[in-house]
């Protein structure tokens, strides 16, 4: 995706409370009037975050096209651009409606209309959606004449809106290519992506990667404790295997990762089992074979903890060969120990 040219063709404003706390509505009128230099201005600042996202999603409609609002509104908008302003106060006036949660704060929604962006080397419009919660004091300092005139004023900062939403007109049979950011967290961030938009992951290599690396994760460090008697250097190395594996190669295939990184027949099992558990409890459904993503194994790789914590003294980081580390207990202090074998310092 690339938004280096894309141009900001109308944006609207509304000012959404919270429904489920008694707060009110306000939706616009009209477009706002915004002049070349202030739109590139304000286009660079709304776009910047979806510039790094990779995980793409798609609105999501079980039975029919006709299941979500926010999809076909943009679906309309995207045929007749004319309809712009009566769909964006139709997003407007959904958004207001899924507010019902107590703690999902009040605050103004920008709705925008972006020409030439580029993704999969095909140019497409786009439809932002942008919520600003979050207020900050500035000052605005203006000369008149020979005086300075100071204001102290309050408003949102355009580099740091609290949610967005990018639909492309791209994959429209799908559901579209949509791309979202949120910078709360739990019920919140559930409530941007599920009841005010209703989008899923699309199932491409990133997704695939990021959610298999996720899984192996969990059953190496919550899973074989439970089974197994395995030292926690043992485990690291099983971490570290695991990312390695998918740094290595450009394609997944199951049965050698098992073979490769667990390689026992017990672990494999398990493994497998734990995999079938997984994949049912969110829905999932894992291909034998998928291209594996760069960006999420970097991503994921930050989480991948080859750390061994010893008490709140020592945390000994460990990347490679686990035969350099031996454990052992000294009887004649009453602790355990670590000896570590190296050829030189760094």
């Amino acid at each position: 995706m690339d938004l280096n040219n894309a141009h900001l063709r109308h944006i609207m404003a509304h000012y959404i409370g919270n429904k489920g706390n008694g707060q009110e509505l306000v939706t616009s009128t009209k477009e706002w009037d915004i002049d070349q230099r202030n739109s590139v201005i304000l286009k660079n600042a709304l776009l910047e975050k979806f510039a790094t996202l990779n995980e793409r999603y798609s609105f999501h409609h079980p039975s029919s096209l006709d299941y979500n609002e926010v999809y076909n509104y943009c679906l309309e908008t995207f045929a007749e651009t004319v309809t712009f302003k009566k769909n964006a106060v139709s997003i407007a006036k959904h958004l207001y409606e899924s507010t019902t949660h107590p703690k999902i704060k009040a605050g103004e929604l920008y709705v925008c209309y972006f020409e030439n962006c580029e993704i999969n080397n095909a140019i497409v419009d786009a439809i932002g959606l942008f919520k600003a919660e979050t207020k900050t004091n500035f000052l605005d300092v203006a000369l008149a004449g020979n005086e300075f005139q100071y204001d102290l004023k309050e408003g949102a900062d355009i580099n740091k809106f609290d949610k967005g939403c990018l639909v492309l007109a791209s994959n429209a049979e799908k559901g579209f290519d949509v791309f979202v950011y949120d910078s709360n967290r739990g019920e919140e961030a559930a409530f941007w992506k599920e009841a005010f938009l209703s989008i899923v992951p699309q199932a491409n290599e990133y997704f695939q990667t990021n959610q298999f690396l996720n899984l192996t994760r969990q059953f190496i460090t919550n899973q074989i404790p439970e089974e197994f008697e395995m030292e926690r250097t043992e485990q690291i190395d099983l971490l570290n295997k695991s990312v390695e594996y998918f740094r290595a190669n450009t394609s997944f295939d199951k049965k050698q990762f098992e073979e490769e990184v667990l390689g026992e027949h017990k672990l494999i099992s398990s493994f497998r089992n734990f995999g079938d558990s997984y994949s049912e409890m969110n829905d999932l459904d894992f291909p034998e074979q998928f291209g594996i993503s760069t960006q999420a194994v970097k991503k994921q790789a930050r989480v991948f903890k080859s750390v061994l914590k010893l008490d709140k003294n020592f945390h000994i980081y460990i990347h490679g060969n686990k035969d350099l580390i031996e454990k052992g207990y000294d009887a004649a202090v009453g602790k355990h120990y670590y000896k570590i074998y190296f050829d030189e310092e760094a």
